[in-house]
């Protein structure tokens, strides 16, 4: 099966080369049907080999040749060569398409060669019609291409098929400039080619996945890249989704599969908002999300992603604390990584992990830790006194003693110095009770039994001041390390531009953990930040003054004096990014009179010649004609008048343009929308420049009226007509044709001349502008951008493309009456409303 992404790509010329190539090794091949289309190139090709003759039709007294499906059949060759796989076959025939046709002679035992296009699959037919605007009435039902032995694409790149175009190889030269304004658009046929490289990858991909299967084959292939992203149900799955989707995008092509493991206990559940949102931004990325049910979340990842053959897994990094790690085990993304064998393990750092709150300095050691501490006391000297009395004996005691001092020395060093102190001397007193003679009385008889727990409480305190210290010591460092991230992105906050004053906000209130912030500048609210699970309750409100007029309100925790310096930071970048703000705004309030004053100067150095000149033509045949001192002839009065009322025309002309610039280029120019024929239109403009049938060339097809303004659009056609003229060659006048696409109308100027440059296409839209900037003679250049926004203003668009061959072609599209116009519009601003003249 040959398939292609749209016609003139070579479908039915590598059918017939393929044909010919198995004809030279033996084969028997017969062409069963073909459609060359008149192009030679494809009608060399047949020569040679055996055609059958095709059957003859009449339907509504038309004669229609179509495939003879019984002669081909009885022919029985090895091989048939059947062109156009989705045609309809005339009616009266065995069957309704050609795709069932060669179903039979598939099933009479002949091998088939066919061709068919991507927009013929049936389960592609409405992405094709949203992207060509063209329904296709031919279609074929997908199962019939995939059961193909071989699907060859037959590929070419959107611009070289234009050049065919161009150039003739596909379509008769009359057809050419609507099939490339159309459906040949190049966005259309990149789209078109993107759509047939994927369907064939999916087709290649599943006979990929059976092969697998059929071998049992288990590790991952990577022969294309798939990305799975793990989601807990927490607020990091945005990060984690959008960081897999740019690792597929970048591949080129990868698939994404976003995928979250429940419990089958129900214990832990997710918040399902986080879930939701996240399943519609996966969607949104052109990935699937997937649910499973599982007690071991890391094997059920690891599973999941070998079942659909992926090579990366993106997890996020854990949210556990060490200690939780500790007695908990190891986490899932060291377990997933542990599992994952050949596929790649990108742990990705997120807010919920990595977001950093300077670190209170207000003591060594945390209050978990001292609470982690004293229950290791009450727990853990019961216990270790039940396990040493079990062993006791006379000469166990110093062993007691050294046991009791080890535990002191692990109490200190998890909760600091209360819970050691504590430690020491309950461990003294249960040492004296339970392992000195006499037992079980508390006496402290001999010196030395005062002097141990003396001494364990001096160890106590000891390490636990050792602790303390490098407690403060790492939660010092911790704060320097934090204040140090947090100055760094507050320096460069002033350079990232307009989001620079949001950054800074939400940096502030992240740094110090208030609830929310918020940047005012008088009353106007101009940035804020505030945490979306914080529950209101009576946070502490405090402000900041930022100059004369903004301040900063802070809603939360007070703040403690060792953040006053980050705060004063914070505070100079907010003061620059308040004036930066300022003077951007000032700048763009200005940049409308820099505009003005641009255009005020270009229009007086444009008009100055244009006006001068028919002012002194004007004033010189009027001077004449009122002379007393010349006796003039008739013929000479007449001319005279001639060359006044010219004058005067063409000034007359000259200050509509300008008067009209300046309407559109303040917005103001009246409108009267209403279905309108171009037929008219072109017509009165043909009229309007006194052009005679050969002068111009019309190649004007029926298309619906269009939705506009008679008179502008009549403007329009005649600056772009007068445009034509001048620039085409002797010999080959300007064309002016019509078509319709979807409910779009084409009006286009086609010329001959030197074209412009497709750099330069842009400035001969602008005010005042002449090609060259040389040439006083053709006026101030207006016309272009006249024809411009009167069809801007009517909703429509002008656009400059190179004619095929060479010249410029002035493209004209305006909506069908019927679809674009809702409610009568009097006047209607224009996109360019910001400036004047």
């Amino acid at each position: 099966m040959m398939l292609g992404a749209a016609p003139g790509v070579g479908k039915t010329f590598a059918m017939l080369e393929e044909g010919r190539r198995l004809l030279g090794e033996g084969k028997d091949v017969v062409v069963a049907v073909v459609e060359t289309h008149g192009r030679a190139a494809t009608q060399a090709l047949v020569e040679g080999l055996e055609v059958i003759p095709r059957r003859t039709v009449e339907h509504r007294g038309v004669m229609l040749s179509e495939m003879d499906l019984a002669a081909v059949i009885a022919r029985h060759p090895d091989i048939a060569l059947v062109d156009e796989l989705a045609h309809t076959d005339a009616p009266g025939l065995e069957h309704e398409k050609r795709w069932q046709d060669v179903a039979s002679v598939l099933d009479a035992g002949i091998d088939v060669i066919s061709t068919v296009n991507i927009q013929h699959i049936e389960s592609l037919n409405d992405v094709v019609r949203q992207i060509t605007g063209v329904p296709q009435r031919e279609t074929i039902p997908d199962a019939v291409l995939r059961s193909a032995d071989q699907v060859e694409l037959i590929d070419l790149t959107p611009q070289s098929l234009r050049d065919r175009l161009s150039q003739g190889l596909v379509y008769p030269g009359t057809r050419v400039d609507a099939a490339l304004s159309n459906y040949f658009r190049l966005g259309n046929l990149t789209a078109l080619r993107e759509l047939a490289l994927l369907w064939l990858a999916d087709e290649v991909d599943q006979a990929l996945k059976a092969y697998r299967a059929e071998h049992g084959i288990d590790a991952s292939w990577e022969a294309r890249e798939r990305i799975v992203v793990a989601l807990t149900g927490g607020p990091e799955g945005d990060t984690l989704l959008r960081r897999g989707a740019r690792i597929a995008q970048r591949s080129g092509g990868g698939e994404l599969f976003a995928v979250h493991v429940t419990n089958p206990d129900g214990l832990a559940r997710p918040d399902s908002g986080n879930l939701s949102a996240q399943r519609a931004l996966v969607e949104s990325l052109g990935g699937s999300f997937h649910q499973l049910v599982a007690e071991q979340v890391p094997s059920a990842l690891v599973a999941f992603a070998r079942s659909v053959n992926a090579t990366q897994l993106v997890i996020g990094v854990s949210r556990r604390s060490r200690i939780q790690t500790f007695f908990g085990g190891a986490g899932t993304s060291s377990t997933v990584v542990r599992l994952s064998g050949d596929i790649d393990v990108h742990i990705v750092s997120h807010s919920e992990a990595g977001s950093r709150r300077l670190p209170h300095l207000a003591g060594g050691l945390s209050l978990r830790r001292r609470v982690i501490g004293l229950v290791t006391t009450v727990i853990g000297l019961p216990l270790l006194t039940l396990a040493l009395t079990t062993f006791r004996s006379a000469a166990s005691l110093p062993t007691d003693v050294l046991m009791f001092q080890l535990f002191i020395v692990i109490v200190a060093l998890v909760g600091g110095i209360r819970p050691a102190l504590l430690a020491a001397v309950a461990a003294g007193f249960l040492l004296d009770f339970f392992f000195v003679p006499p037992l079980y009385l508390i006496r402290i008889a001999d010196p030395l039994h005062f002097l141990a727990l003396v001494i364990f409480v001096i160890v106590a305190a000891l390490v636990s001041l050792v602790v303390d210290q490098a407690a403060r010591r790492a939660r010092v460092s911790a704060r320097a390390s934090a204040e140090a991230e947090v100055l760094v992105a507050v320096a460069g906050g002033v350079l990232q531009g307009a989001d620079a004053l949001q950054a800074l906000v939400a940096r502030l209130r992240e740094s110090f953990g208030m609830t929310s912030v918020r940047l005012l500048q008088g009353d106007e609210v101009v940035a804020v930040a505030e945490d979306p699970d914080a529950a209101s309750g009576d946070d502490e409100r405090s402000g900041i003054p930022l100059g004369e007029e903004a301040r900063i309100e802070l809603v939360g925790h007070a703040l403690e004096p060792s953040d006053r310096r980050i705060l004063d930071a914070f505070v100079s970048q907010l003061e620059a990014g308040l004036l930066q703000r300022r003077l951007t705004s000032e700048a763009e309030g200005a940049r409308p009179f820099v505009e003005a004053d641009r255009l005020r100067s270009a229009l007086l150095a444009a008009v100055s010649h244009d006006l001068r000149r028919p002012l002194a033509s004007a004033t010189a045949a009027v001077s004449s004609l009122r002379s007393s001192e010349v006796r003039l002839s008739a013929s000479d009065r007449a001319e005279l008048l001639a060359t006044a009322d010219e004058s005067l025309t063409a000034l007359g002309v000259l200050v509509t343009d300008l008067l009209d610039v300046t309407r559109l280029q303040a917005g103001v120019i009246g409108i009267a929308l209403a279905p309108v024929a171009l037929d008219d239109v072109v017509g009165g403009a043909l009229d309007e420049l006194r052009l005679s049938p050969g002068e111009v060339s019309l190649e004007l097809t029926t298309v619906p009226p269009v939705d506009a303004d008679a008179a502008l659009l009549q403007r329009a056609v005649v600056n772009l007509l007068s445009n034509a003229l001048r620039f085409s060659p002797a010999g080959s006048p300007p064309v002016v044709a019509t078509s319709s696409f979807g409910d779009q109308v084409q009006l286009r100027v086609v010329d001959r001349g030197p074209g412009i440059p497709a750099d330069k296409r842009d400035e001969v839209f602008v005010p005042f502008q002449r090609l060259g900037d040389v040439d006083n003679s053709g006026g101030v250049g207006l016309g272009l951008s006249l024809s411009k926004g009167f069809v801007e203003a009517m909703g429509g668009t002008l656009e400059a493309e190179d004619t095929p061959g060479g010249g410029l072609t002035m493209v004209i599209e305006l909506p069908v009456a019927d679809r674009a116009r809702s409610l009568p519009v009097v006047a209607r601003r224009t996109k360019d409303a910001e400036t004047s003249p």
